[in-house]
């Protein structure tokens, strides 16, 4: 069964063709067998004509040509009735003798002849017969040429209904390319110049539909943004609150319980910073960023991450560093990068190691962080760019939106992030994220 509506109407014209040119085939050669078979009669009639003019006075069949296989075209005698016969061609014999003058056909065996009877100006008559196999093969051969051009179009026919549906298809093609390659954060409408009324409907239903999407998508960013504002201040007195219990006596039952409080503020404080990380980046509209120094930011995130890499002993540096400019907001890369540092050094073990690159490739500039934490599961690694997915055993105090944020920045540059476990002997396990974004077509920020 065919889904393709383009296949549809192509097998659905051609069959249409097909049928209409076999009918106009049929027709066309039948037209042109019985035009053939009048004009030989008219030939038949102009001969006795002449014939009656020029006095001929045949003493037997008079033959005027034959064709190789022995079929006489024309045959000339006389008819006379009651006289002694002669030998000849014609079956005249089965002729009445009263027969009217005019155009006859006599059957003769399994032939069929065509036979003129003229009276001459002395009363005598004589019969001027065409064979009817050479006649209808006079006819076929003429009617089978005027439906050869017929045949040799027919596939050129085909050629032009495919040319004519795929030309037609084009419009629609262009819009599903148009929609594939819109980004869920970029909802512009689709363009109605040069497009078919009849898919001027169609393109209008997914513009309104695109509306209400940008609608939906706004709203749940704000939602996001307020909720994390919302909550900013009861959690940070929470955490206040927390912080004085330090200074209280308690025993050690209630000191752990205390423990597991200031952790789980600590989350949360960092959950809202995500979140308000994550809605200032969709709510981002910047469409002509400035020139950045990749290099520059990455050395400040690597400058403010430090601190907390050397509390636990890790070491924390470049494997390279090359001077690299890609068209960005610094803003939006240093968040990119704290997110994709801050994650190796939650990961990474004590006295771990983590190595970063900043170089470019020709197309793009590349950021790269490699740690020798644990890894991701194999089977978690398809979704860990969904927000709030930590895996299948989270560990450390992560919020699921790290990589999620960093996704987004990466298309918003129209960049590419990829994550990859990694093994060797240097690093026997750990994980690899690669950040590619096109470099910038200006010269570099200073």
């Amino acid at each position: 069964m065919m889904t393709s509506l383009r296949e549809r109407l192509f097998v659905g014209l051609t069959s249409l063709a097909f049928v209409a040119g076999i009918g106009a085939g049929l027709w066309a050669f039948d037209w042109a067998y019985d035009e053939a078979i009048e004009l030989q009669d008219s030939l038949l009639m102009q001969l006795g004509t002449l014939a009656v003019r020029t006095q001929i006075p045949p003493e037997g069949p008079v033959l005027e040509g034959a064709d190789t296989d022995g079929d006489e075209q024309v045959v000339i005698e006389d008819f006379k009735p009651g006289a002694p016969a002669k030998p000849g061609i014609l079956p005249l014999a089965a002729l009445p003798p009263d027969i009217p003058d005019g155009l006859h056909t006599v059957p003769d065996n399994s032939n069929q002849w065509r036979i003129l009877i003229k009276t001459r100006a002395d009363g005598s008559r004589f019969a001027i017969g065409q064979s009817g196999d050479y006649r209808n093969e006079i006819a076929q051969g003429s009617a089978i040429r005027t439906v050869i051009p017929m045949a040799v179009l027919f596939p050129c026919l085909i050629l032009l209904v495919g040319l004519v549906v795929r030309t037609s298809f084009r419009p629609l093609s262009k819009i599903a390319t148009e929609i594939d390659a819109k980004k869920t954060d970029h909802m512009q409408k689709l363009p109605v110049d040069g497009i078919p009324s009849e898919l001027l409907p169609f393109v209008e239903s997914i513009n309104r539909l695109l509306d209400r999407i940008a609608v939906m998508f706004e709203q749940q960013r704000r939602f996001v943004a307020d909720a994390a504002h919302e909550l900013r201040t009861p959690i940070a007195a929470l955490s206040l609150q927390i912080e004085n219990l330090a200074h209280v006596d308690l025993s050690p039952e209630a000191r752990e319980r205390v423990d597991k409080l200031k952790e789980g503020a600590r989350r949360s404080t960092r959950l809202l910073e995500q979140l308000l990380a994550l809605a200032r980046v969709e709510a981002s509209s910047e469409t002509s960023p400035a020139v950045t120094r990749l290099d520059h930011v990455s050395r400040e995130v690597v400058a403010e991450t430090l601190p907390r890499a050397l509390t636990r002993n890790i070491d924390l540096g470049f494997e390279r560093c090359e001077p690299v400019a890609v068209r960005a907001n610094p803003a939006s890369l240093a968040v990119l990068m704290r997110n994709l540092v801050e994650n190796a050094v939650r990961y990474a073990p004590d006295n771990g190691r983590i190595d970063l690159i900043v170089d470019g490739d020709g197309h793009n500039a590349v950021f790269q962080v490699s740690d020798n934490g644990p890894g991701i599961a194999q089977a978690d690694l398809p979704r860990i760019f969904e927000p709030f997915f930590r895996g299948a055993r989270p560990v450390g105090d992560g919020t699921g939106l790290g990589l999620s944020i960093v996704e987004r920045i990466c298309r918003r540059l129209e960049g590419t992030v990829t994550v990859e476990n990694i093994g060797g002997q240097d690093m026997p396990a750990g994980l690899r994220v690669t950040v590619r974004v096109p470099l910038a077509t200006q010269g570099a920020a200073s």
